[in-house]
């Protein structure tokens, strides 16, 4: 480390390694003073510094300027002192060149690991200045390997991680693989900078449109709100501040180039693209394309809404494990209960026949009474005796009867659908018991057969006919 050779390897290393020349000419300083500390004692003051013209370390040993010398190791006679420093003054502290050829391979070997040290935590702080500011970008990787489930990826001069929570389900990956990825974050960590990546995160799915389009980048079209299971289906609510730019067609792209361009980045993950509004009904409606919806009832206070759909739409508005129902609840904010126009006829049954104890109430009173958000006879028999009040031909008295008489038809209306529930498991399981003894005679119907073949086991043979 000391040979005529050492400005050309700090040279050398600062150039591979992309590190400041002075901070690897700081690293080699120390290593040297903390190594000729170790040969001569700590409790000496030693300085080492880099001599550029002669390319090597120089260690200086400063020791007070006195008259009569009393301790060798830590004074030096004012004579000495004025042969390196014609204007030393006794009290002065004067540095002397200290040999360092003795040092030998403790010294280099001390001094190697210090600079290693040194050189990993610029390389660390040099990556983390990087990618600091690159936070909230999407990057291009290669993976290289696996760890703990964890997918490491190489994103040149630095390593990220995709930790498994970031991971998009079903998506795999082999080392040599390319990955687009979210920088979540950047952190130090001690074995060097922890570049954490994600591709499961509702910020890829955004970023990813950012990038695919133009009207984003510039501010007129925003992504108000989204939704996304990741590797399943993702849903954006869009608006445009340009009444002339259709923020949905704008995000869809010519013949749909656009989002799928972000489909295919997300492995074909489903992308509904609907716009936002003001108005919560509507908003509530686009979010659950793309299931068409016949009627909405909003209750503010608890802000819910019950969706009603077409018998043929219900199972689409419900999406598959609920999934469609589930992202638009996510979208909007808003507690979405789904039922079917014929689940709606057969509770405004329910309800007019309520309603029905009061002479001339009927038919039309359960229908004000479902705009209003009762859709339950519990709600009906919970519901406040002020509301039953102010529908035309209902006083106070009549509001009483009508709670206790939904009350009443809650429990006949439970226990009917508990019998029902009941049938339905008997004949599930009538159908399973004949099932299977159609499977046993079909069973035994072919053991049969096979001991008709003969007692050896094997098919019978026929003789072939004489022509």
């Amino acid at each position: 480390m000391l040979g005529l050779n050492l400005k050309r390897e700090i040279d050398q290393i600062a150039k591979d390694k992309g590190i400041d020349r002075d901070e690897i000419v700081g690293a080699l300083e120390e290593a040297m003073k903390q190594a000729a500390r170790k040969k001569h004692g700590q409790e000496k003051e030693i300085e080492a510094r880099f001599n550029d013209e002669l390319g090597e370390i120089e260690l200086f040993e400063f020791r007070e300027v006195v008259d009569e010398v009393t301790d060798e190791e830590t004074q030096i006679s004012l004579t000495t002192a004025r042969e390196f420093d014609p204007d030393a003054e006794v009290g002065d502290e004067i540095g002397v060149k200290m040999d360092t050829t003795g040092f030998g391979r403790i010294l280099a070997q001390a001094a190697k690991q210090v600079i290693i040290q040194r050189i990993r935590d610029a390389e660390r702080d040099n990556v983390h200045d990087e990618y600091k500011d690159r936070k909230g970008e999407i990057v291009n990787g290669i993976v290289r390997r696996f760890e703990k489930g964890a997918i490491i990826v190489d994103l040149g001069r630095a390593e990220a991680v995709i930790p498994p929570k970031e991971q998009v389900p079903r998506e795999s990956y082999r080392p040599g693989d390319r990955v687009r990825a979210y920088v979540l974050d950047v952190t130090k960590a001690t074995k060097g900078p922890q570049i954490i990546l994600s591709r499961a995160c509702m910020e890829m799915l955004t970023k990813l449109f950012e990038q695919e389009v133009p009207e984003m980048y510039e501010g007129i079209v925003t992504i108000e709100s989204s939704a996304r299971e990741p590797g399943g289906r993702s849903k954006i609510a869009v608006a445009s501040r340009d009444s002339d730019v259709d923020p949905v067609g704008a995000c869809v792209g010519m013949k749909g180039s656009r989002v799928q361009a972000v489909v295919q980045e997300l492995r074909g993950e489903r992308i509904d693209i609907v716009p936002w509004s003001t108005d919560p009904a509507r908003y509530v409606c686009s979010a659950l394309s793309p299931a068409q919806v016949s009627k909405v009832i909003i209750d503010e206070n608890a802000s819910s809404m019950d969706v009603i759909v077409p018998d043929d739409q219900l199972s689409l508005a419900i999406g598959r494990r609920g999934q469609n129902v589930r992202l638009a609840v996510q979208l909007t904010g808003w507690r979405i209960d789904i039922k079917s126009e014929s689940k709606m006829r057969e509770v405004a049954q329910w309800l007019a026949e309520a309603v029905s104890v009061v002479e001339g109430c009927g038919e039309p009173e359960a229908e004000l009474l479902l705009q209003q958000g009762t859709t339950s006879l519990e709600d009906l028999a919970e519901c406040d005796t002020e509301l039953l009040s102010s529908l035309p031909g209902i006083d106070e008295a009549g509001a009483l009867a009508i709670k206790a008489r939904a009350a009443e038809l809650a429990v006949q209306k439970a226990a009917e659908e508990e019998q029902a529930r009941i049938e339905a498991e008997r004949e599930e399981a009538e159908r399973m018991d004949q099932e299977r003894a159609e499977m046993a005679a079909a069973a035994a119907a072919a053991s049969e057969g096979a001991a008709a073949a003969g007692d050896d086991g094997r098919a019978p043979s026929r003789e072939p006919s004489e022509s």
